[in-house]
């Protein structure tokens, strides 16, 4: 590994992404392409691949309820992966 490189792993919160996010978003907001972003997605949620779609959707929101299973470790998820 070149030791110039560090992997910075800023934990929960990390602020990078989010600011890298948020940039991106901004962008694209500005770019005018959001309306026919928008009407794609409402077709393909209207189109056959729908059910598979929303099905995907109702899966990502249980996952945001559940606890994370690294808590129940020993060490409360400190320890090394």
């Amino acid at each position: 590994m070149d030791k110039k490189f560090k992997p910075q792993n800023q934990g929960e919160g990390d602020h990078e992404s989010a600011r890298r996010y948020n940039q991106n978003a901004e962008q694209f907001k500005k770019s005018g392409q959001v309306d026919e972003a928008a009407e794609q997605a409402k077709k393909a949620l209207e189109g056959p691949d729908g059910a598979t779609l929303r099905e995907a959707e109702e899966q990502g929101k249980k996952r945001i309820a559940e606890e994370d299973p690294l808590l129940r470790r020993p060490g409360g998820g400190t320890d090394k992966i």
